[in-house]
């Protein structure tokens, strides 16, 4: 079974490398040895959340945090792509669950989008309290897929921002795909972005309940978006996505690597 992970701040493994100590405190800490009762000798990760991995066992466990005895350093680079979910938003918890699975398999970063047909909307106190709450179930996905790279949760875009995101992707050497039911093209076939200079993001757009407009969607494809098929079935919205990222990241290579 793979080791627990743990998150720590961005910067804070900085300066432990092989055969130093580490002290795990605050919540997570308390976690690791209140909760889970993690014991001397047990292994664990230690991850930034932006590529840094401490492999370890658990030296002792006091009031203080866990010790953890460093035994590997590993920095895992940002990927020459990144995925990017743009989560329509969507009434009850359909897309948390899809920012959820969508971690799981793999997203870089997602991106809330005020659809028009999105029932729920984000304003003033209650896009911050929606997206700290995006940010916590992003949270909590990372250590369940014992990622070391946390997904960012950007600020929430209407369709204007979202024109104008796509824009700025396909000018930088990337692009973005909206799944739609009536589109001609499969995913599997449509041409996907190759490593450059750069980093460069793919944006994969998915509609709320009532899916995406024609005006929504002649807006995003003006914009340089390509509209893409799933495949023959329609999913929902809290799927649509981590499926399509899934079939994604296993073309770019992604399930390939240990």
């Amino acid at each position: 079974m793979s080791a627990p992970v743990f998150l720590a701040e961005p910067g804070a493994l900085a300066g432990y490398d092989a055969g130093s100590v580490y002290l795990l405190g605050g919540t997570e800490g308390r976690h690791a040895g209140v909760v889970q009762r993690r014991g001397a000798g047990e292994r664990v990760d230690v991850v930034d959340g932006a590529g840094v991995r401490l492999v370890g066992t658990v030296q002792e466990a006091g009031p203080d945090g866990v010790h953890v005895l460093v035994t590997q350093r590993v920095e895992e680079p940002a990927p020459d792509v990144a995925l990017v979910l743009v989560q329509a938003l969507a009434k009850g918890d359909r897309d948390e669950l899809a920012i959820e699975a969508a971690t799981e398999v793999g997203a870089d970063a997602v991106l809330p989008w005020q659809a028009e047909r999105s029932i729920v909307v984000w304003r003033g106190d209650r896009a911050a309290k929606s997206r700290s709450r995006w940010q916590g179930t992003v949270r909590a996905a990372t250590k369940q897929s014992r990622r070391a790279r946390m997904p960012a949760v950007e600020t929430v875009v209407d369709g204007r921002g979202l024109a104008a995101r796509i824009r700025s992707v396909v000018d930088a050497g990337g692009a973005a795909l909206v799944l739609h039911e009536e589109a001609a093209v499969p995913l599997s076939t449509v041409v996907l972005p190759t490593a450059g200079t750069q980093p460069r993001e793919l944006l994969v757009v998915v509609g709320p309940e009532g899916g995406i407009s024609a005006q929504e969607l002649a807006v995003l494809t003006g914009a340089g978006a390509q509209a893409v098929r799933l495949g023959p079935h329609v999913l929902r919205t809290s799927t649509a996505g981590p499926v399509a990222l899934a079939l994604l990241a296993q073309r770019l290579g992604r399930w390939d690597a240990p």
